[in-house]
């Protein structure tokens, strides 16, 4: 059944009604002389309120405070501190004092806690005493993912590769085994990505090393050796402690004329590591009559271990020692044709699929400076990122040049800047030019005893001053102390911190109690004082903790806390950074 819908005929119907009702009467028009139409209204512009005096002051606080927050991420600290300092000084100076306003107030004692937890953070990480972090070392993953590799490789592979090697001439042997085509077609399959970004980042390196190489006589093909090792990254670490582009020892390298102490590892100096390479190199070929192969596999497994093996065997050929497992490691058995096929690759990467850009090679001038500087100072005086500066020299081992270079340490700076930094060292006082705190030694103390007063390994104590953990020290000698300046508050040493003292602000104070607890991991030890309308909820708040983990850390049974009183607060860098 359709029903229709009663809404037409009600319109109609109301249309009716005003048609055929009443007639509508007309309004005569007016007789006589048009009134003056009204005049105009006129509308007053509305004035806009007159700025917040007290919001523009927080405003250009909080412009200084941000300058501060993106010189501190650059690694300059003295312009920070004037930042940060600059940030406080405005509302101290303000007519009605920093604290008169609630929100001056809540401003100035947010300000104070950030400033001082950056302050406490540069320390801890940044002090010139924390190690540069490492890099894993490629040839680790490699190794593992060897055990993965196939042995059969497409038959449009092996052609492509032979055409390549027959067009391509080669200074060390490529044979056309199975195990150099199945990396090789590893390399140009799922490893390809990690191929492309090791040559990049090589391309900036391999000039240098490919004039080293011709300079000594040795196959440029060698110059890819790092591609496998380390992927051209100095700070490579491998698990077996092995560091640099060429991946050396501790003990190969210092028997190549390479420095390693508590300040440098000439390990990680990609130009002085491949003049050691190229020594080292050299050395072991001589051992294996030329043969590169075992030469490449001896530079891999130790030269001893590979003249066994050849003993054991009666054989001198690399292949014939690799076929079976009982003469030598898996991981040296398969590093000689996993670099092999990174070196017919590398030399004719477009052939397979290979795309990347090119890096100019490190351009540098070389500046002597006195030893113990820190480089964040000269990063600040060429107005250059630390992390650059550090790149440039990748050997320093922390934010310091070695406290004793009898003839100057030689900085590397960017090209161009080296008289600029040459002036300001002229111009600077000796006094101001590092970080370094140092311990006069009493009567009575000894090695051992200073170390576990001041709470730093004995071991590194010793290293950091160039002397044995059994040296017996003398009273009146001074002995550099490898911590952090603040927290040498407590130890009562010779010189003031130069950094960030106590900042005893009536708004409150943090310092830096130690460096961060080895069982708190990635996290900072901070004393935080309790200041007036603080409670634990609150600075839970601020350091994005639990009011639980406070009680806790502090041995508290209940969450009274009063003024002046100190607590301890195991917080995460992020949090200490970013509240």
């Amino acid at each position: 059944m359709v029903r229709r819908s009663w809404l037409p005929l009600a319109a109609a119907f109301s249309c009716f009604l005003v048609a055929c009702g009443a007639p509508l009467k007309s309004t005569p028009p007016a007789i006589g002389p048009t009134p003056p139409a009204p005049a105009p209204v006129v509308q007053q512009a509305v004035q806009p309120p007159p700025p917040d005096a007290t919001e523009l002051l927080i405003a250009d606080s909080q412009k200084h405070f941000e300058a501060g927050e993106r010189e501190l991420k650059l690694g300059h600290l003295e312009r920070a501190r004037l930042e940060f300092d600059r940030a406080i000084e405005m509302l101290l100076e303000s007519p009605r004092g920093a604290r008169s306003d609630a929100r001056l107030r809540e401003h100035f004692d947010r300000l104070v806690d950030r400033i001082s937890a950056f302050e406490l953070i540069a320390l801890a990480e940044g002090d010139g005493f924390t190690e540069k972090p490492s890099e894993p070392a490629s040839i680790d993953d490699l190794l593992v993912m060897s055990t993965f590799v196939q042995e059969a490789a497409p038959v449009e592979l092996k052609q492509a590769v032979q055409s390549d090697l027959q067009s391509t001439a080669h200074d060390i042997p490529i044979p056309q085994n199975a195990r150099v085509l199945a990396y090789i077609d590893l390399f140009q399959g799922r490893l390809k990505e990690f191929l492309q970004e090791g040559l990049e980042r090589g391309s900036r390196y391999l000039p240098m090393i490919q004039n080293v190489f011709r300079a000594e006589g040795l196959p440029l093909d060698l110059a890819y050796v790092p591609l496998i090792e380390s992927a051209f990254k100095p700070n490579a670490l491998s698990r077996a402690k092995a560091k640099g582009v060429w991946q050396f020892m501790r003990g190969t390298a210092l028997e190549h004329g390479l420095k390693a102490d508590w300040y440098v590892d000439e390990r990680s100096d990609p130009e002085k590591a491949t003049l050691a390479a190229a020594s080292y190199l050299k050395t072991l070929n001589k051992i294996f009559k030329g043969d590169w192969h075992l030469t490449l596999a001896s530079y891999n497994g130790g030269p001893g271990r590979v003249e066994r093996a050849i003993k054991r065997a009666r054989r001198t050929d690399f292949w014939a020692l690799a076929r079976k497992a009982g003469f030598l490691p898996r991981e040296t058995r398969e590093y000689v044709p996993m670099i092999l096929a990174a070196i017919v690759i590398a030399r004719n990467p477009a052939q397979y699929g290979l795309a990347f850009s090119t890096l100019p090679p490190m351009a540098y001038d070389r500046v002597k400076v006195p030893s113990a500087i820190d480089l964040r100072r000269i990063a600040e005086w060429i107005q250059l990122p630390i992390d650059e500066l550090q790149t440039l020299n990748p050997e320093l081992r922390r934010w310091t040049t070695p406290v004793r270079a009898p003839e100057g340490w030689e900085l590397k700076v960017p090209k161009g800047s080296g008289q600029v930094v040459e002036v300001k060292l002229s111009d600077a006082p000796a006094q101001s030019m590092g970080s370094l705190q140092w311990h006069t030694v009493k009567k009575g103390e000894s090695l051992a005893t200073i170390a576990g007063k001041l709470k730093v390994s004995r071991a590194d104590l010793a290293e950091a001053n160039y002397i044995s953990v059994r040296t017996r020290v003398t009273p009146g000698q001074k002995l550099v102390i490898p911590r952090a300046p603040a927290v040498l508050l407590a130890a009562q040493v010779d010189r003031p911190v130069p950094v960030a003292e106590s900042r005893d602000v009536a708004s409150g104070e943090q310092l830096l109690a130690q460096a961060p607890d080895a069982t708190q991991s990635g996290r900072v030890k901070v004393q935080y004082r309790v200041k007036r309308g603080d409670t634990l909820s609150s600075i839970a708040r601020l350091y994005r903790t639990t009011v639980e983990s406070l009680k806790s850390w502090n041995k508290l049974h209940t969450t009274r806390i009063t003024p002046g009183d100190v607590l301890t607060i195991f917080s995460t860098r992020s949090a200490v950074s970013s509240y």
